[in-house]
């Protein structure tokens, strides 16, 4: 059933927003979306602003992730829209719910010369499950609908709408449609119970298990299945948590021995990509289980690739009752990797050494970050210690930039994640390189009162880059910063705190500070730039 409402293109969006969760704007103001600052304003609906459209789009991309909801960006014509295309791009690999509302100039007066005159969707039609542009006011409710609608269908992702400027303030009357649940996509049984058998009838299986498990709420599914076929488990994304560090069959450190000898791998919401070696493991059996058909490989061809709901084909998982095998030894041999890597690593992260080497400051965070913890990655050699070191304990509280590997994320998601959870930890990990593309935002964060920590690894080179780079040619080019920058100074600049720490001792009592200061607060951590993270280059 529809109800009738009355409004300008603003209060209209708003309306068919709200009926769908929405519950935040994130935008940098702009007067072609002026309709919809009006409207929020006089529903006290909550409006975010930003100094870079990207961190809008990536805030509302950290609310997706996290709430399993839509999250909304709202940005103005032209440069506007082309600053958020890289949030855009990231939350359409990372399969994130997004909708951007994008200002549009006057459709009456188009090829004119209006100020920001851009046809935004050839632009953000690749990256985006939908686009289009709103042609009369009284057609906004339908678009919002149909436009999140397809955001949340499997295989989930961004969304985009044009609201041209006299369609954002014209005034209609229009349907305000009914929200209808979203049918789950049914796997084929044959399918499942093929994938079932070849997991419980495996010598030495193992399963990763990705950021989709977490989006379609299907964790507690993976621990019963997990658990029924006693079969190793391995995380990526935000599958990371999905079972605690403590859990019998959660493992971290052993994946390349566990990859390298398993007889059946099994993937689970995550693409066959680089992360995992595009899909070649050797002479192993894969089973690669996706959320929608769309998601099945086409570079390599697994055993059997079930696709639909992930609730539903992990349950079936778990209610297998064919033969199996005792995978009790295979388990036996990863925890004994396992633990022999635990030992080095505590090693590492206890180095009283200085410059401070990477894992020690990951060795003082596990000291200070609380299990419910939001964690967000962005960097590279630096963050890349994180998935070594870091092991969350909840399933929804790690963030990164996903496949995409798009720096600037830190800030945006640090809004998201505080908006989201006003009463957790909320810390960013970030490189040197990556602080230059969002820390100014951390004036936006101070303004509206959002308080997170932030620790910089700073070695004053792109670390990634430097180090391959001499070993490919002997010397390398355009990857020194400037060293020691006081990255803290800057926030303090900007209303913030914060400080830099030189020796391994002094980490211990800086975090402490940081958490307790009610602050944005960064800690500029000096580190070694002769230490950079020990694995292949992502280059192919």
């Amino acid at each position: 059933m529809s109800e009738r409402i009355e409004g300008h293109g603003g209060a209209l969006a708003l309306a068919a927003l709200r009926g769908h969760g929405v519950r935040e704007m994130f935008t940098l103001s702009g007067g072609h979306v002026f309709p919809l600052y009006d409207a929020a304003h006089q529903a006290g609906f909550p409006l975010y602003d930003v100094r870079h459209e990207q961190s809008a789009v990536f805030a509302a991309e950290a609310v997706a992730k996290l709430q399993r909801r839509p999250g909304l960006a709202v940005l103005t014509a032209g440069p506007g829209v082309t600053n958020g295309i890289s949030g855009l791009t990231s939350s359409y690999f990372n399969a994130s719910p997004v909708l951007v509302l994008g200002g549009r100039a006057p459709q009456f007066r188009w090829g004119a010369g209006s100020l920001q005159e851009l046809d935004h969707l050839p632009l953000v039609t690749p990256v985006t499950k939908h686009a289009e542009t709103i042609a009369h006011a009284a057609d906004v409710p339908r678009a919002v609908g149909v436009a999140l609608t397809t955001a949340l269908t499997p295989h989930r992702g961004p969304v985009f709408l044009d609201l041209p400027l006299e369609v954002a303030f014209s005034v209609a009357d229009a349907d305000l449609p009914a929200v209808a649940p979203i049918a789950p996509i049914e796997a084929d049984p044959a399918e499942v119970a093929e994938a079932a058998a070849l997991i419980a009838e495996g010598r030495r299986p193992v399963l990763v298990a990705g950021s989709d498990v977490y989006a379609g709420d299907a964790v507690e599914p993976l621990r019963a299945a997990a658990e029924a076929l006693a079969v190793p488990v391995f995380t990526n994304g935000q599958g990371r948590g999905a079972l605690p560090p403590e859990h019998p069959l959660a493992f971290t450190r052993s994946r390349r021995v566990a990859l390298q000898k398993a007889d059946v791998v099994v993937v689970v919401g995550t693409p066959l990509d680089f992360r995992l070696n595009f899909g070649d493991f050797g002479a192993a059996t894969v089973v690669h289980v996706v959320d929608a058909p769309s998601q099945r490989a086409g570079h390599v061809q697994p055993a059997v690739a079930p696709a639909g709901d992930l609730r539903l084909i992990l349950s079936a998982f778990a209610e297998y009752f064919g033969d199996r095998v005792d995978h009790t030894e295979w388990v036996a041999e990863l925890r004994a990797v396992e633990d022999a890597a635990r030992a080095r690593d505590a090693v590492a992260m206890a180095a009283e050494t200085d410059p401070i080497r990477p894992a020690r400051v990951y060795g003082e965070l596990r000291r200070v970050l609380t299990r419910d913890a939001i964690t967000i990655g962005d960097g590279g050699d630096f963050v890349s210690y994180a998935g070594r070191y870091l092991e969350p304990a909840q399933p929804g509280t790690w963030l990164d930039p996903g496949p995409y590997g798009c720096l600037g994320t830190g800030m945006g998601y640090a809004m998201g994640a505080r908006v989201t959870h006003p009463d957790r930890q909320v810390c960013v990990l970030m490189g040197d390189g990556a602080a230059g593309f969002s820390l100014l935002d951390v004036e936006s964060l101070v303004r509206q009162r959002l308080p997170v920590v932030i620790v910089v690894g700073n070695n004053g080179i792109w670390g990634l880059e430097k180090h391959p780079m001499r070993a490919m040619y002997g010397y390398d080019v355009a990857a020194d910063l400037q060293p020691e920058l006081r990255y803290d100074q800057v926030v303090q600049a900007l209303g913030g705190a914060g400080e830099t720490v030189a020796k391994a001792a002094d980490l211990g009592p800086a975090l402490t500070r940081a958490f307790e200061a009610g602050v944005p607060y960064l800690v500029n951590v000096l580190t070694d730039p002769a230490d950079a993270y020990p694995r292949s280059s992502n280059l192919a």
